[in-house]
């Protein structure tokens, strides 16, 4: 296999190195404000992750602080609405928050992460025109294919969902990135690589492939505590991966991404998880949350051939 750099690609694009800025949006999810459930996924803490409320030129502006000292003066970015549903709400006023976002001259990029049973005709509408002012990125939350995972997930959507988003997103012209979550509880290797080539033949432009990570105050954690979960060892992982690789098209672009964060918010750093480990109740041991709990390493493909 070939691997071509995801990160060579977009500074032979852009002459610079492009480095994605965390935003909020402030939207919900359908998972969690009761249209479908009111638990979110399982493995969702309901904090979401590395950006901060407030607004779009204010999240920017903190966003380039924290990349400031490698990204230097010169560098291009990616405006990336991360956590929960980013195309759950008003299209109005999501097309305000999506041109604030867009505006400066150095964001080159719109990446907007969504689930695909929230892609009405509005939605679609919106992204079609802001695709044509800058390059829009939607990133998809799949997960897996097999149905049975999907539902111990909480996804809340079918498979033939999925295959519409694609299929819509792809028929206005938008990127499409597809995320799969390798060592969920009941999957086999062959099933893992089974959903990569799927992912591979949809019409994606791209897979992110995370590893299972296990997050506090979480149902996935209580599973964990409780031994009904168990999380991949590194030589597991890269064999998975490794597979998932084998599954998918050829010559991709590829970035490996592994972020270790000292102490994110709302998450305990290592040292306090392995003391809290010490004052678990004696008797069958379970040990403290893994290091995946706090690390998340995933491996962003581009399909798109040289």
């Amino acid at each position: 296999m070939y691997w071509n750099d995801l990160n060579s690609r977009l500074k032979a694009e852009y002459g610079c190195k492009v480095y994605k800025l965390a935003l909020s949006s402030g939207c919900s999810c359908p998972n969690r404000d009761g249209m479908l459930d009111t638990r979110g996924c399982i493995f969702c803490d309901g904090a979401g992750a590395f950006a901060e409320a407030g607004a779009i030129p204010d999240q920017l502006a903190a966003a380039r602080l924290r990349v400031a000292a490698k990204a230097g003066t010169d560098a291009k970015y990616i405006a990336y609405f991360q956590s929960f549903t980013n195309t759950y709400g008003d299209a109005d006023r999501l097309r305000a928050l999506y041109q604030a976002a867009m505006a400066p001259e150095d964001v080159v990029i719109l990446s907007i992460a969504t689930r695909p049973d929230c892609l009405g005709p509005d939605i679609l509408g919106l992204l079609e025109n802001l695709n044509r002012v800058k390059p829009v990125w939607v990133e998809l939350g799949l997960q897996t294919i097999h149905p049975e995972s999907a539902r111990y997930l909480r996804r809340g959507y079918d498979l033939p969902v999925f295959d519409r988003a694609v299929k819509d997103l792809k028929a206005i012209g938008v990127t499409v990135v597809v995320h799969q979550i390798l060592g969920l509880p009941g999957e086999t290797p062959e099933m893992m690589a089974e959903t990569a080539r799927y992912i591979g033949q949809s019409g994606a432009e791209g897979v992110k492939l995370h590893l299972l990570h296990v997050l506090r105050n979480t149902d996935l954690a209580a599973e964990w505590q409780a031994g009904r979960v168990q999380t991949l060892e590194l030589e597991e992982y890269i064999s998975i991966l490794e597979l998932c690789l084998r599954n998918l098209p050829p010559y991709p672009a590829l970035r490996h991404r592994r972020k270790i964060p000292s102490r994110p918010r709302g998450r305990a750093s290592a040292a306090e998880n392995a003391a809290e480990a010490e004052e678990l109740p004696q008797g069958p041991r379970r040990p403290r949350l893994p290091a995946t709990s706090f690390a998340s390493a995933s491996f962003l493909l581009s399909f798109q051939k040289e």
